[in-house]
This record gives C-alpha cells, sequence and structure tokens, in this order.
C-alpha cells in the first residue's frame, strides 16, 4: 500500500497541495501535520511508523516535509527498513528505496551521517581535554565557596555533625557529606 506523510510548520500553512500530489501518486492513506520539524514529537509521524507494514511504501513530497537533518531522516528510514517498508520522495528522485541505487545512496549518506557524528564526538572530548588541561571545570558551580569548604573540614575535625554543619551553611546534607569525602580521599 501506497502510504502519504504530509506536514506543514504551522497551523496557518495549508496541506492541500501536498494532499493532492500524494493522492494522484496513488495514496491510500495519508497522515497529516502541522507542527514544525524541529519538534520530535510529531504524533502523526510515529503514528504512521507504527501502523506502517511489510511492502507499505512511504511517500512524501520532499525530505523537508519528513525530517529536519540527516540524522532525522535515516532514523527514520532506519525504522521504516526493520518493518520492511519502502520509502520514496517525489521532489528527490534519489531518495528511494523502491530502486537499487535508491537504496545504495541512502546506505552510503547514512554511513556519512555516521562518521561526521564520530568526528563531532572525537571533537568534543579533544576540546573537553584542552579545557580540562587549561583548568577549566565541568559541572555545577559548588555550593560553598573554597573558604566555607575549609570551614566545613574544621567543623568535621571539631566532631561538628553533619547535619547542624548543613543548617548553618543552609546547604543539604548531600552537600557536607561530599566535602567529608573529599577530606578522608586527601
Amino acid at each position: 500500500m501506497l502510504i502519504g506523510y504530509a506536514r506543514v510548520s504551522t497551523v496557518g500553512q495549508n496541506l492541500e497541495v501536498q494532499k493532492e500530489i500524494l493522492l494522484a501518486e496513488g495514496c491510500e492513506v495519508i497522515y497529516e501535520e502541522k507542527k514544525t520539524g524541529s519538534d520530535r514529537r510529531r504524533f502523526q509521524l510515529e503514528k504512521m511508523l507504527v501502523e506502517i507494514n511489510v511492502d507499505d511504501t512511504l511517500i512524501i513530497t520532499s525530505l523537508d516535509r519528513l525530517a529536519r537533518s540527516t540524522h532525522d531522516l535515516f532514523v527514520i528510514t532506519e525504522k521504516l527498513k526493520k518493518k520492511n517498508a519502502e520509502f520514496r520522495s517525489l521532489r528527490e528522485p534519489w531518495a528511494d528505496t523502491t530502486t537499487p541505487m535508491g537504496k545504495f545512496l541512502l546506505t552510503v549518506f547514512s554511513g556519512l551521517a555516521e562518521l561526521e557524528r564520530n568526528l563531532i564526538s572525537e571533537r568534543t572530548e579533544e576540546g573537553r581535554a584542552y579545557a580540562i588541561r587549561n583548568g577549566v571545570r565541568f559541572g555545577r558551580k559548588p555550593k560553598l565557596t573554597t573558604h566555607q569548604q575549609n570551614e566545613v573540614q574544621t567543623m568535621l575535625h571539631d566532631g561538628k555533625s553533619i547535619r547542624s554543619i548543613s543548617r548553618h551553611f543552609n546547604v543539604g546534607v548531600a552537600t557536607i557529606d561530599r566535602i567529608k569525602k573529599v577530606t578522608k580521599d586527601l
């Protein structure tokens, strides 16, 4: 069965042109959505991905109606592939898994998208390592200053309870407990 998916970004836009094209292409069912593509919660898209069956073909008028990024496109096409369903974009004839060339091109683009994700991950890790070497601290800002942490250590050494110290500094017990553990580790 041919299944269509039509989407516009805002409620004020019209789906009629896409629906006409999809009906002319032979789509028996058309899922319609008036939602920005950047919103990952597209209920009609998710419903279609659940309801599509083996040997069905999803048809869209243009890739930008289905996905906002290469990664999104491949996530969607992988879901279709797992259900043994096909995919075809009318505006981009190369995006057609009903043909051997279309399957090949989507596989190549999928590999390129994975390479891009790996390169981004490597660059991010290199940047973090560089920042750490140069004294940048990651995570939340400490609740207590270095001076206050030293006071906590002194109070702990003097036998004050964790609960009384946490009340004194107006912080949670866990904050004082972390300082206590750091002191033990030194």
